[in-house]
């Protein structure tokens, strides 16, 4: 390395130097040169040193499924490559091509250390992890679209996306460590599990088909997008969310089997599936579930088949009427953070117009569902008689303007004309004819905007063909109730920072105040059941030194005391 500047290998100085071979022989630079691509578009035949060996084998490595490189390597190794493999074997010499954009920073610009933009990979590495970045890099944009990179985005990725899962399995572990699930009994057959359970899995089965179609196609930001969307939503945010109470104390029956088995597959399908992906957290996953049930003989999920998709598990009419349920769920939520209204307060009743028999029909199946959710009594379904809602229907000119050019504002002056009617059967229909200066035309959901009138004491909200209303007003009975659910609140978490196992039973004392009285007594059974608690007793003065502060609302502030039942 010290000699370098010493001496230029550079033509024509290299041409003085003469080498000599074992036996004697001088040896000089060869005169005639090609393009250095070439040792490169070489490549398919050098990395199996053909034709000198492996004539057999060649046909399974060339031409080659793919090939990845950046996008200024277009005229470079692209070209090459189908040169050389056009003059030897009149092929191509790949069937596919990823050609990799740029990575340009956060404002879109090119990096470089002079403008001080550059990022480290091996800095967000040590700080992010490898996977988030991987995971950040594939699912922001098309690998074959330039990324503007943005650190925030890959700690966004962490948190949300590997955060979430962590904390499944988490749940998972703690519970299924708890009552000694280990994945090795015989599995409940689908039939025989509840509705929930075959949801999520059709979902799984589902995304399996996918996932594996955009793999196949090599579409792995659409890949991505899918298992994080169901690991999000589907999985944490409505699974794991709603069936928590089956898997907290209680026997050890068929229910909660079928809860830990059904939790199980979709952690293990989840690890196969990110592995492209994410291949060190995936892998960690994978070995965590498999150590202890056995379902593979492989010792890495980099070893392990691809997971294949069951068609009869699949039930779309499910996945539909499941949809239904989150997307009113939503609704309703949102309608209680625009009145200020926390979701432990119950409230009263739900309308929901009916837009056809298969609708109600979906609706009744998951009316329960929906109700525990939102904390509501009642579900009424609206049927084409009521009058009770009032709606309004005004054009999209965002949907239209781009469509039909100069015959947007003809278009919206014949929507602002629909009846209730006429816009209750849009809604069923989801499209609508019309014909303007002798054009038939079909306008779709997109190509309006359709809202509800406010009733006095009711919120309502729509989205696409569905409405809900909400009743927000409040009688003596809900306020108690809502009382009491803070109440169960406040308990659970006195119990994790007082260190109190989950499966710990508790008694209970609680300080009397005129505001909660009335409450703790009347769903007394109530707070026992969700709490673990033995007994709950009001008392005068919570006087022992153990007792805690615990405020219910900015009104109400009491004293708690938990001991060991």
């Amino acid at each position: 390395k010290e000699n370098y500047a010493k001496i230029d290998l550079h033509r024509p100085y290299v041409d003085d130097i003469i080498l000599t071979s074992d036996d004697g022989l001088p040896m000089r630079r060869e005169l005639d040169l090609i393009d250095v691509w070439f040792d490169s578009g070489a490549m398919p035949y050098a990395q199996v040193h053909y034709p000198f060996e492996n004539k057999g084998g060649f046909d399974n490595v060339f031409p080659a499924d793919f090939i990845a490189e950046g996008v200024d390597q277009t005229r470079g190794w692209f070209f090459t490559l189908h040169a050389i493999s056009t003059m030897l074997f009149d092929s191509v010499a790949f069937k596919n091509i990823i050609s990799n954009g740029l990575v340009l920073d956060s404002k879109g610009n090119k990096m470089s250390k002079r403008l001080g933009n550059a990022v480290d990979p091996f800095e967000v590495i040590e700080k992010e992890g490898s996977d988030p970045l991987r995971w950040y890099m594939i699912t922001n944009s098309q690998p074959w679209d330039n990324l503007k990179f943005d650190l925030a985005g890959v700690e966004e990725v962490k948190r949300k996306y590997f955060g979430t899962l962590y904390n499944t399995y988490s749940f998972f572990a703690l519970y299924a460590n708890v009552d000694g699930f280990t994945g090795k009994e015989p599995q409940v057959d689908i039939t025989d599990r509840p509705e929930i359970d075959k949801w999520v899995i059709s979902l799984l089965n589902t995304l399996i088909k996918e996932v594996t179609e955009s793999y196949e196609n090599y579409e792995p930001t659409k890949a991505g997008r899918a298992i994080q969307d169901f690991v999000m939503e589907n999985l944490s945010n409505w699974y794991v969310r709603l069936n928590r109470k089956r898997y907290w104390g209680g026997a050890f029956d068929q229910d909660k089997l079928s809860a830990y088995q059904t939790l199980y597959t979709c952690l293990e399908t989840v690890a196969l599936l990110s592995a492209p992906i994410s291949p060190f957290f995936s892998d960690r996953l994978f070995c965590d579930l498999n150590a202890v049930s056995g379902r593979f003989v492989e010792d890495s999920v980099h070893l392990s088949k691809m997971p294949v998709s069951d068609t009869n598990l699949v039930d779309k009419e499910l996945e539909e009427r499941m949809q239904y349920a989150q997307i009113i769920s939503s609704m309703v939520l949102s309608l209680r953070r625009k009145v200020s209204m926390k979701v432990r307060q119950p409230l009263n009743k739900i309308m929901i117009p009916i837009l056809d028999v298969s609708f109600e029909k979906q609706l009744e199946a998951i009316k329960h569902l929906v109700l525990t959710e939102v904390n509501v009594k009642e579900m009424e379904f609206l049927h084409e008689s009521s009058n009770v809602l009032v709606k309004k229907i005004k054009a999209n000119f965002k949907s239209l303007g781009p469509k039909y050019g100069k015959l947007m504002k003809a278009i919206a002056q014949e929507v602002a004309l629909l009846d209730q009617k006429a816009i209750s059967q849009f809604e069923k229909d989801a499209s609508f004819s019309m014909s303007i200066e002798g054009q038939d035309l079909q306008l779709t959901l997109e190509d309006v905007e359709i809202t509800s009138e406010d009733i006095p004491g009711w919120l309502v909200a729509s989205e696409g063909r569905i409405t809900v209303a909400l009743d927000v007003n409040l009688n003596e009975e809900l306020i108690q109730e809502g009382i009491a659910r803070e109440f169960v609140n406040r308990i659970q978490n006195l119990r994790k920072d007082s260190g109190f196992d989950v499966t710990d039973k508790i008694n209970l004392q609680i300080q009397k105040h005129a505001s909660i009285n009335a409450a703790i007594e009347k769903f007394a059974d109530y707070i026992c059941a969700q709490t673990l608690t033995v007994e709950v007793k009001l008392v005068d003065t919570c006087s022992d030194i153990d007792c805690k502060e615990v405020e219910i609302d900015n009104e109400i502030t009491t004293f708690i005391h938990i001991t060991k039942a």
